[in-house]
């Protein structure tokens, strides 16, 4: 088994159990969340240190045998994604309480991204989200994405009626050539919530409800996708009664 120096400054461990024995990887502060979520897809970024270990404090490198035993195989790098998405980030109480700090702005501001008030068709700020989440007592788990918990909360908020709260949804108008329209239409359905027209001619023009979030994305796919004119326009934006939903 080998051994590295490492200093410890700027690490964060992420530490997985397995076969028995405790298996580490160096990463870089603040990156491991962001990796989970999907916002951050380069390995190079947050992994500090290419390499698996047994003890990164004591630089205990895991030998090819200990990983082929745990984990089935001795590609490294495989295993580094194993143990960043199983594994427990080791923070400090401090780091930790920052963290969840963090992370409970996140969740609050997907809420009130995607949520109106449907007595006035308004949205609610950040504040208000914060503040009837602490009402309700709403636990952060630091290892949970914030959309997952963003759902969870609009469905606590809904069912103590701590605020009045629904999912809000766009109508909109998407239009281009049909040409264009049988290429891009199987990459536009997914970032659809419901289609209500769907129309060709010597044009499509769909009209259908997407959630708030699903705008930007369908505008930078039409963007970088479809030659010509094309034009994706907002018809009206309200509450709707059924079941939230957050893709």
């Amino acid at each position: 088994m080998g051994r590295v120096t490492i200093k410890l400054t700027n690490v964060s461990v992420v530490r997985l159990k397995k076969g028995g024995k405790r298996f580490e990887v160096a990463t870089y502060k603040n990156t491991v969340r962001s990796w989970r979520s999907g916002a951050q897809t380069d390995l190079s970024e947050v992994i500090q240190i290419d390499n698996v270990f047994t003890n990164v404090s004591k630089g205990a490198v895991a030998s090819a045998d200990e990983l082929q035993k745990a984990f089935g195989t001795t590609d490294r790098t495989e295993i580094m994604m194993q143990i960043l998405k199983k594994g427990e980030l080791q923070v400090g109480e401090k780091e930790r309480a920052v963290e969840l700090e963090e992370l409970r702005r996140e969740i609050c501001t997907e809420v009130a991204a995607r949520c109106v008030d449907p007595n006035t068709q308004r949205p609610h700020t950040v504040g208000m989200i914060e503040k009837a989440m602490n009402e309700v007592g709403y636990n952060v788990n630091g290892s949970k994405a914030a959309k997952a918990q963003a759902l969870d909360l609009i469905k606590v908020l809904q069912a103590k009626k701590t605020l009045p709260i629904a999912r809000a949804q766009m109508r909109v108008r998407i239009t281009m050539s049909s040409k264009e329209g049988k290429k891009i239409k199987e990459k536009v359905l997914p970032l659809i919530a419901k289609v209500e027209e769907d129309e060709w001619s010597d044009e499509w023009e769909l009209v259908a409800l997407i959630d708030p979030g699903s705008f930007r994305l369908i505008d930078d796919l039409l963007q970088k996708e479809v030659k010509g004119a094309k034009k994706i326009e907002t018809m009206s934006f309200s509450a709707v009664e059924d079941e939230a939903r957050i893709e």
